[in-house]
C-alpha cells in the first residue's frame, strides 16, 4: 500500500544515506493536462535538478535516479527515445544547471550500458561528468542504459571468463558486486516511486535488497519539496532490521 506519515509533527530523525528514485508519470502528466510529450519529460528534468537540491538539504549523500532503462530504449518509439536524448543533452550542457551543481558541490556519474547511445549524447554526459568529477559533498548517480537483469547478466558473463582463467577463483557476494556494472552504487536506503506504480520493475536488484520502499500516486512534475519531507518522514518510522 502507499505510504502515508501518520502524523504531520513527526521529525526527520534518520536521513537516508543513499536515495533512490523512479520519477514515473510524466507522459500521464502531459497527457492530463494536454501538453505535448516533449513537455512533460521538461518537466521532468527541471524537477529533477530541484530534488537534488532538496535531498542535499535535508543531508542525502547519494542519490540515484533512474534515468533511462533499457526496457524504455527497446520499448518506447524512436520519436520518444529521440526527445529524452534531446532534453538529456540539453540539460547536461545547460550552464545554469551545471552552476546549481557546482554550488552544491554535486558529482554525476553516468552508470549503465552505454553502448547503443546516439554519440552526441555520450559526448554530453561524459562532459557533465568531467566538470563536476572533482566534487565529494554529494553523488548524483544517473542509470542510463540500465536494466536489473541486464546488470546481472553483464557480472556473470565477467566471472564466466574470469573463472576460465582463474578456476579455482571464489565466487562470493563480494565477487558479484565487484562485477556488475553498478559496482559503484552503494545499498540504497530509501527508494521512492511516484504516479502511483508500486514495483521496482528491475532497478538496483543487489543493492535494493534491503531498501525501504515508498510509493506516492502523484505524477514526477507534480512531486514537491513537502512531499520528499513526508516521505523521509515515513522513512525515519521504519525499523530496519536487516533480516535479524
Amino acid at each position: 500500500m502507499v505510504s502515508k506519515s501518520r502524523s504531520t509533527k513527526v521529525s526527520i530523525n534518520q536521513v537516508p544515506a543513499h536515495l533512490a528514485l523512479i520519477p514515473d508519470g510524466n507522459r500521464r502528466w502531459s497527457k492530463l493536462h494536454r501538453f505535448a510529450l516533449f513537455r512533460g519529460y521538461e518537466a521532468g528534468v527541471r524537477k529533477f535538478v530541484d530534488f537534488g537540491v532538496w535531498a542535499k538539504g535535508f543531508g542525502v549523500k547519494t542519490l540515484t535516479v533512474w534515468a533511462l532503462s533499457t526496457d524504455n530504449m527497446t520499448g518506447r518509439s524512436k520519436m520518444e527515445i529521440g526527445t529524452l536524448y534531446s532534453l538529456y543533452i540539453k540539460a547536461a550542457r545547460d550552464p545554469k544547471i551545471l552552476e546549481i551543481l557546482q554550488k552544491n558541490h554535486t558529482r554525476i556519474k553516468v552508470v549503465g550500458n552505454l553502448t547503443d547511445l546516439p554519440k552526441k549524447v555520450k559526448e554530453a554526459f561524459r562532459y557533465l561528468e568531467g566538470k563536476t568529477r572533482t566534487y565529494k559533498e554529494f553523488t548524483i548517480n544517473l542509470l542510463v542504459g540500465y536494466g536489473g537483469r541486464d546488470d546481472m547478466i553483464y557480472a556473470l558473463r565477467k566471472i564466466h571468463t574470469e573463472s576460465a582463467t582463474h578456476p579455482n577463483m571464489k565466487i562470493d557476494e563480494q565477487t558479484m558486486r565487484r562485477n556488475i556494472r553498478t559496482a559503484s552504487v552503494p545499498d540504497v536506503d530509501l527508494l521512492i516511486r511516484t504516479s502511483g506504480e508500486m514495483r521496482l520493475s528491475g532497478f538496483l536488484p543487489w543493492q535494493s535488497d534491503y531498501s525501504e520502499l515508498y510509493f506516492t500516486k502523484k505524477f514526477w512534475p507534480d512531486f514537491e519539496k513537502t512531499d520528499l519531507e513526508k516521505a523521509l518522514k515515513v522513512f525515519s518510522q521504519r525499523k530496519r532490521r536487516f533480516g535479524k
